[in-house]
C-alpha cells in the first residue's frame, strides 16, 4: 500500500508561483501525477511524470507554467507552478500507478488527500 500526502497549496496573487510536493510512504517504481479539481467542476488531470523523469506529460491548460519532477531518493514528486491564474484554484492531487496512462486518464491505483491552491485576482 502506497501513502501519498500533499503539501505546499496556499493563497496567491495571479502572476505568483507555488510549489506543490507529494510524498510517498515507499519507494515503488510508479509513474506519478497531478490532477485538481475546482468546486463544481470534474477533476482534471494536470501533469504526469514516469519513474525515470525521462517522460512527463501536461494538459495544455497548464503547458509552459507548470513544471512536473521528482527526486527518487526522496520519494517526492513536485509541481512547480508559475504565472498562476485565477482559473488554477482548486484542491490539487497527487496519484502513483505502475502506468503513466492509467495515472492520465484518471485510474490510478493511489491518490492522495489533495492540498488547496487558491490564486486570487
Amino acid at each position: 500500500q502506497v501513502q501519498l500526502v500533499e503539501s505546499g497549496g496556499g493563497l496567491v496573487q495571479a502572476g505568483g508561483s507555488l510549489r506543490l510536493s507529494c510524498a510517498a510512504s515507499v519507494r515503488t517504481g510508479n509513474a506519478m501525477g497531478w490532477f485538481r479539481q475546482a468546486p463544481g467542476k470534474e477533476r482534471e488531470f494536470v501533469a504526469a511524470i514516469s519513474w525515470s523523469a525521462s517522460s512527463t506529460d501536461y494538459a495544455d491548460s497548464v503547458k509552459g507554467r507548470f513544471t512536473i519532477s521528482r527526486d527518487n531518493t526522496k520519494n517526492t514528486m513536485y509541481l512547480q507552478m508559475n504565472s498562476l491564474k485565477p482559473e488554477d484554484t482548486a484542491a490539487y492531487y497527487c496519484a502513483a500507478d505502475p502506468s503513466r496512462n492509467q495515472i492520465m486518464t484518471g485510474r490510478a491505483d493511489y491518490w492522495g488527500q489533495g492540498t488547496q491552491v487558491t490564486v486570487s485576482s
